[in-house]
């Protein structure tokens, strides 16, 4: 039950798409002006995921950040993720 839930919050959130690879993950394409607003915006995801000691799964290309959000742990998604999402919104309004 928890986990419908958690997949319907995130249903709730501009962006996030269900991977289409088979696994209960979340992914989003965060697109920056430059390199430099792209890598500002991993840090600052950096230090969340260090301080809750949840980690992303992430690619960087120039001014594009694609974060995948699962907990191996549980295999799936957990409110760990929905946290990070949230986080990764609040950071992204500071670039836009």
């Amino acid at each position: 039950m928890e986990c419908n839930n958690l997949i319907k919050k995130f249903e709730e959130i501009r962006g996030w798409e269900k991977t289409n690879d088979g696994r209960e993950a979340f992914v989003k394409l965060f697109k920056f002006s430059d390199f430099k607003q792209a890598f500002s915006f991993m840090t600052s995801v950096a230090m969340k995921a260090e301080q809750i000691n949840h980690h992303p799964e992430w690619k960087n290309v120039y001014n594009k950040v694609t974060i995948t959000l699962t907990t191996h742990d549980v295999g799936g998604i957990s409110e760990l993720d929905y946290d990070m999402a949230i986080f990764t919104e609040k950071c992204f309004k500071n670039y836009s």
